[in-house]
């Protein structure tokens, strides 16, 4: 039996399951990230997003096995610009930052700060180092690569196969004012 592992916002009004292993355990360095992360944890009573040196952790699933529990009524995204090509969803019970999704992809970034500490998947790596400052000095413990990696590729690449090239839908959300 594949495992299950619930999911829940700040208050615990919004959950999500996930079923079994993620795609990867990343910290994404992109610029994208690195200034939406500072706009979502300014959001009233939210909890951090980045990390020390700045990346954004997440865990990936694929879009099929992600479960909308409850509180999808709470969830508000939020877009770079008018054409972005991604949407960072929020929970606006508590403004825990929910998931990540590009537009048309077939996974969910999903924020790694809904695990406890102890339960998160351990980090497979971290992507897009090169968008960092100079200043900004990352741990050696896993691979950083300035851009996505082949193997990052592949990841993802495997786990739409096994998909069968689907691009499950997961619920819309209105913009956060």
């Amino acid at each position: 039996m594949t495992e299950t592992t619930s999911l829940k916002c700040t208050c615990g009004q919004t959950c999500i399951d996930v079923i079994g292993s993620p795609i990867a355990s990343v910290e994404c360095c992109c610029t994208s990230c690195r200034v939406s992360g500072l706009k979502l944890q300014k959001l009233q009573a939210a909890p951090q997003v980045l990390t020390d040196y700045e990346t954004t952790p997440f865990v990936m699933y694929r879009k099929d096995r992600v479960r909308f529990v409850s509180g999808v009524e709470t969830l508000r995204e939020i877009r770079m610009s008018p054409d972005a090509k991604t949407r960072r969803v929020v929970a606006t019970c508590c403004n825990t930052p929910i998931f990540l999704e590009f537009l048309q992809g077939h996974w969910l970034s999903i924020y790694a700060g809904l695990w406890p500490d102890d339960a998160r998947p351990p980090l497979d790596m971290r992507t897009m180092a090169g968008d960092l400052p100079d200043s900004v000095t990352l741990p050696d413990d896993v691979p950083n690569p300035k851009k996505h990696s082949l193997g990052f590729y592949a990841k993802l690449m495997g786990a739409w196969i096994a998909m069968g090239f689907r691009v499950p839908a997961v619920p819309e959300t209105p913009p956060l004012d």
